[in-house]
């Protein structure tokens, strides 16, 4: 199961700045072996973090970043790399939201946007796909804006490379969800000229529904077979998903 503590280690890291920081590791791959903890994490921003939350990064042992926000979003805030020395990442994954009046459909449209960035980044995805099979990058965190869209779609693919089940891909998926009041407070607070418009949409901007990460990888696997097909098309060989699930799997 997904859960919130699914080991020996809390899979949520609780952090003032931050507050969608997740462990990835302890699920298991279909061969038997489980991710190791404290190698792979999620996230949202890490441009707030306060103090505190520098020192448990630090003692986390985090080696390096992979941003996938935009350059307008790195150049206005970024991972504090002065305070805390990392392997920096920038691999912007596409960021067009669709219209704003297309959340007022509800939370499916992410199926078909989840698809969009997967069609559109695929060089990105490989290139951190690779970057993650490196064991010098490790540990290594995984971030966007709420951690819930392009990090979701790069995890899924991740994990679907290392063998988790759709399953647990969707259950930990879905664990954004408890992130989201909190994210979508932080928005009001910087756009409070939006909030009426924000509310009348934020039930589907800040869903979660695992349908549409399940959606994502049925659409992957129509268009190339499998997700190592899909992994393939953009450049990613065999030695690295191995290496992929030799360093991150115990």
């Amino acid at each position: 199961m997904a859960g919130p503590s699914a080991g020996p280690f809390e899979r949520h890291i609780p952090l003032e700045g931050a507050v969608n920081f997740r462990d990835l590791g302890g699920y298991h791959a279909g061969d038997g072996r489980s991710i190791r903890w404290r190698t792979l994490y999620r996230a949202d921003d890490l441009s707030r973090l306060s103090p505190p939350d520098r020192a448990q990064v630090r003692t986390l042992g985090v080696v390096s970043v992979i941003d996938l926000r935009s350059r307008a979003e790195v150049d206005a805030e970024r991972f504090p790399v002065d305070d805390i020395p990392v392997r920096f990442h920038h691999l912007p994954l596409t960021a067009a939201l669709p219209p704003f009046d297309d959340f007022r459909k509800g939370p499916e449209i992410f199926a078909g946007h989840y698809r969009d960035i997967a069609r559109k980044s695929g060089d990105r995805i490989a290139q951190a796909v690779a970057i993650i099979a490196d064991p010098r990058t490790h540990p290594v965190v995984v971030h966007c804006a709420a951690g819930k869209d392009r990090t979701g779609v790069l995890v899924a693919v991740i994990l679907g490379l290392l063998g988790v089940p759709d399953e647990t891909i969707a259950e930990d998926y879905a664990l954004s969800a408890s992130a989201m009041g909190a994210l979508l407070a932080r928005l009001l607070e910087r756009l409070p000229e939006r909030e009426e418009e924000i509310r009348s949409v934020a039930t589907t901007m800040f869903s979660a529904t695992p349908a549409n990460i399940r959606a994502l990888l049925d659409g992957l696997r129509e268009e190339h077979g499998s997700i190592e097909g899909y992994a393939s098309a953009h450049g990613v060989d065999r030695d690295v998903v191995a290496a992929l699930r030799a360093h991150l799997l115990e």
